[in-house]
C-alpha cells in the first residue's frame, strides 16, 4: 500500500473512531514537532484545510477556526498548568467555535469540537492530556508558544509549524549554498561596526543600476530566532508572484480587504533578490510594513548578520514604471524605530545600537525610491540582536557603537 493509500485510510478511520466515540485524534500527517523541557514533553501538530474538513466533517477554516493538536505528558510530581493563550491569546471556546460553524450554514455535531477540544488545562503528575485549541487561521507557518506552568517554574516552548496551502517568499537557508567556506567572517565589535558601514546604502533593480530604498536595518541572530522574534510580533510571510496571488491581491486592493500574505516585489543586494521578505498588515493591503532581508557573509559570537530593508506603506498610486505601486512613508527612520519598538515590547530583542552606512538625507533634499517616492533619513542603520527566548522590555541593552563609527557611507 502506498504511502498516501495509507494516509487516506488512516484518516478516514481516525475520522470514523472520532465521530463514534468523540475521542480527539491527532492529525493524520508528519508534520508533528516534539519538544521536552524538563519533566514536560509537548507534542503539537496543525492540519490544513483539507484535513480539518476531513476531520470534522466541516470547513472550519472558512469560519476563521484552525484547530492545533496539543499532547502534553506531565512527568513530574507536581501538578502542571496549560496556557492556550500563548498558542493563541484569541482562541476560540468549543461552543464559540460551534456557534461560528452553524450560524454559516454548516452542520456539525454539537459536541464533536467539545470532545475534540482539550478539556483540562491542569495536567497531574505521571499523567497526559492531549486535544486541539481552536485558534485563528495563519498560514504558511503556524508559529506559537506552549506555556506550561506550575507552584514553582514555567516552561515555554516555541513551535513553528508548516501549514500547506502558500507559495511562500523564502526557502531553507543553506549558507553554504549562498557563500563559500572562505567567504564566511567571523568578526569583533569593532571590525563588524566597520563592516556594516561600508556596506551598500540602498537596494538595487534587477539590472543592478538605479538605487531605492534606503538598507537600514540590521538584524542578529539564527534562522529560527529570526522567525521566532517576528511571528511572535505578529508579522507574516509573503507569497511569491503567481497567479493566486496577483487575483487575491487585485481583489484585495479592489475591496479594501486585508491580504496578510501579500507578495512584494524583487529588490537586490549582492547581486540577488531578498531572501527573507516578511510584513505586518494593517487595516488593509494599502497599509502594512515590511521588510526585505539578505543574509551576509558576515556573523558575530557565530550569529549570522542579515542586512535589510524596512518600509511602511500608506496607500496606492499609479506610476508609468509598474503601473500601480505602494506609497511609502517618506519618513524611512520612523519606521525604523517601529521595528524597535515592536519587536521589544514583544519580547523578540536582546541589545540594539546603531552604525552609519545609509547616508543622511534631509527633509529638504530628500532621496528617492526605484518608484519615485521620496525619503528622507538620519543615514543610520539600527542593528539589533534577536532573542531566541523571550527577553522582557526592562533586559533589552542599548549598545552605544558610536566608538568604533568609521564615518564611511556604502556604495
Amino acid at each position: 500500500m502506498s504511502y498516501t493509500l495509507r494516509i487516506v485510510v488512516q484518516l478516514l478511520l481516525l475520522s470514523h473512531a472520532m465521530m463514534a466515540v468523540g475521542a480527539p485524534v491527532p492529525p493524520p500527517n508528519d508534520r508533528l514537532q516534539k519538544r521536552t523541557q524538563g519533566d514536560i514533553t509537548v507534542n503539537v501538530a496543525v492540519p490544513d484545510a483539507t484535513e480539518v474538513r476531513e476531520l470534522f466533517g466541516a470547513d472550519l477554516y472558512a469560519q476563521n477556526i484552525q484547530p492545533v493538536w496539543v499532547s502534553l505528558r506531565n512527568d513530574g510530581e507536581v501538578p502542571v498548568f496549560l496556557s492556550p493563550m500563548g498558542i493563541d491569546h484569541a482562541y476560540y471556546a468549543p461552543r464559540e467555535a460551534l456557534q461560528r460553524v452553524l450560524a454559516a450554514g454548516q452542520s456539525l455535531g454539537t459536541t464533536l469540537l467539545e470532545n475534540a477540544a482539550i478539556r483540562r488545562i491542569e495536567i497531574p503528575p505521571r499523567s497526559q492530556r492531549a486535544g486541539y485549541v481552536f485558534t485563528r487561521v495563519d498560514e504558511g507557518t503556524k508559529s506559537f508558544n506552549v506555556d506550561v506552568f506550575s507552584d514553582t517554574a514555567v516552561s515555554q516552548m516555541s513551535f513553528f509549524v508548516p501549514v500547506p496551502g502558500l507559495q511562500l517568499d523564502h526557502h531553507d537557508f543553506d549558507r553554504d549554498a549562498l557563500y563559500s567556506q572562505e567567504e564566511i567572517r567571523e568578526l569583533a565589535l569593532p571590525d563588524l561596526v566597520a563592516a556594516l558601514e561600508s556596506m551598500p546604502c540602498c537596494v538595487r533593480d534587477g539590472e543592478g543600476e538605479d538605487r531605492g530604498d534606503p538598507l537600514n536595518l540590521v538584524l542578529i541572530g539564527q534562522v529560527q530566532d529570526l522567525y521566532y522574534a517576528f511571528m511572535r510580533a505578529g508579522w507574516d510571510e509573503t507569497e511569491t508572484i503567481y497567479a493566486n496571488s496577483l487575483i487575491k491581491t487585485a481583489v484585495s486592493a479592489l475591496t479594501g480587504g486585508r491580504y496578510r500574505y501579500s507578495p512584494v516585489s524583487a529588490l537586490y543586494v549582492f547581486d540577488r533578490a531578498q531572501d527573507v521578505a516578511l510584513q505586518r498588515a494593517r487595516s488593509s493591503i494599502h497599509e502594512r510594513n515590511h521588510l526585505r532581508l539578505w543574509m551576509t557573509p558576515l556573523q558575530f559570537d557565530g550569529q549570522p548578520v542579515w542586512l535589510g530593508q524596512i518600509s511602511r506603506d500608506i496607500g496606492v498610486r499609479f506610476t508609468t514604471r509598474t503601473i500601480t505601486t505602494h506609497k511609502i512613508d517618506p519618513d524611512v527612520d520612523e519606521t525604523r524605530e517601529f521595528l524597535l519598538e515592536d519587536l521589544a515590547y514583544t519580547q523578540g530583542l536582546r541589545q540594539f545600537g546603531y552604525v552609519g552606512g545609509v547616508g543622511a538625507a534631509s527633509y529638504d533634499e530628500p532621496r528617492s525610491n526605484l518608484t519615485g517616492d521620496p525619503y528622507f533619513t538620519d543615514g543610520k542603520r539600527i542593528v539589533m540582536w534577536l532573542s531566541g527566548t523571550p527577553t522582557a522590555l526592562n533586559e533589552v541593552e542599548f549598545i552605544d557603537l558610536s566608538a568604533w563609527h568609521t564615518g564611511l557611507i556604502g556604495d
